[in-house]
């Protein structure tokens, strides 16, 4: 089993900036948290919250501030190594985020895709759905999502040793 992390945003490009983050550890546990915008994070897409669900308003009561949130994944993650499948757009919000903080980030960002090989890469997205539709989640949350990951490639690993 590999650590596994998605981030939900207040929408993609320039101005948007992390609003959640959840994470899929190894061991079976997993973890999530709302970030509070910063005072100048003021870009906000409602095709993206149609997608997460989460309002601005919910963040601006429940989030936590960025410092927290960046203490809180260098507790969960401090020197694993944690895959994601969006690493171009994780990278950027999770660098924005501890660059808010002021802290160091303490656990090393990866792409799913280099654990797989080349036919893997290929079926990565239709086992991604299979997983999704036997998992029966009900919402599209960073956790879930990360879980979701997770489970992909444990079922693709299992179906290669056979």
């Amino acid at each position: 089993m590999y650590n596994f992390i998605d981030v939900e945003a207040s929408g993609f490009g320039a101005g948007s900036y992390p609003i959640e983050v959840g994470v899929a550890l190894a061991n079976g546990q997993s973890h999530c948290t709302l970030i509070r915008p910063e005072a100048d994070w003021l870009h906000w897409s409602q095709e993206a919250e149609s997608l997460h669900g989460i309002s601005r308003d919910i963040l601006l009561i429940k989030g936590k501030s960025t410092l927290k949130a960046a203490l809180l994944l260098n507790e969960w993650l401090a020197g694993k190594t944690v895959y994601s499948d969006a690493w171009g757009n994780d990278s950027c919000w999770l660098a924005l985020l501890f660059e808010e903080a002021g802290v160091r980030q303490r656990f090393k960002l990866d792409s799913v895709v280099s654990l797989l090989t080349s036919d893997e890469m290929m079926r990565w997205q239709h086992k991604k759905e299979q997983v999704i539709r036997s998992m029966r989640l009900k919402r599209h949350r960073a956790s879930s999502d990360a879980k979701i990951l997770q489970q992909t490639l444990a079922e693709m690993q299992t179906a290669c040793a056979v």
